[in-house]
C-alpha cells in the first residue's frame, strides 16, 4: 500500500531525462496515483523557456514514456496554464513532488489551498539529479550538448 493515495507534480518535459524520471519514480513510489501537470506553451513562454517541442510533442513524448516506465501506476496529465493546475483545486491531492530547485512551490501551493480551505499538501522534495560532472542535469545543458539525457558528459570540439 502507498504512502499517499494521489500527488501531483509538474515540468515542461521538453527532453525528458534521467532528472524527470527520478522525479517520476519518486512520485510513483509514494502514491497509487499520480497527477503530472505539464506546462503548456504558454505558460511556458510567460516563464521565458523556450521549449523544442510544441505541448502536444510533449504530451506524447511523456504518455510514451509513463506507460514504458511505469506500465502498472495510475496517472493523469493536465495541461498546465499556471503554476498549479489541479493541485490547488483537487481536494484530494495529499502531496505534492518537488525538485530542490522548486520546493519553495509547496508553500506557495499550500497559501492558495488555504484559502480555497482544502488540506495542505504534504511536500516532497526530491534532490537533484546529478550529472556525470557533479552538475544538476537539465534540458537547457542538454540542449547546449554539454551532456546527454543520462547525465554524462559530452566532448565539444571547439
Amino acid at each position: 500500500m502507498s504512502k499517499f493515495s494521489l500527488v501531483a507534480m509538474g515540468g515542461t518535459f521538453d527532453i525528458i531525462h534521467k532528472g524527470h524520471l527520478t522525479l517520476l519514480s519518486n512520485a510513483f513510489d509514494i502514491s497509487d496515483k499520480v497527477i503530472i501537470g505539464l506546462t503548456s506553451d504558454e505558460l511556458a513562454e510567460k516563464k521565458g523557456k523556450l521549449p523544442l517541442h510544441k505541448y502536444e510533442k510533449r504530451l506524447e513524448n511523456l504518455t510514451t514514456i509513463l506507460l514504458k516506465k511505469y506500465p502498472s501506476n495510475s496517472f493523469q496529465i493536465s495541461k498546465l496554464n499556471n503554476d498549479f493546475g489541479p493541485a490547488v483545486l483537487e481536494k484530494k491531492v495529499q502531496a505534492l513532488v518537488v525538485s530542490d530547485e522548486t520546493s519553495n512551490q509547496g508553500n506557495i501551493l499550500n497559501k492558495l489551498r488555504a484559502e480555497k480551505n482544502l488540506p495542505p499538501v504534504q511536500i516532497i522534495t526530491v534532490p537533484m539529479f546529478l550529472a556525470k560532472d557533479g552538475k544538476r542535469i537539465s534540458t537547457t545543458r542538454i540542449k547546449n550538448s554539454e551532456i546527454d539525457i543520462e547525465g554524462n558528459s559530452l566532448s565539444i570540439d571547439k
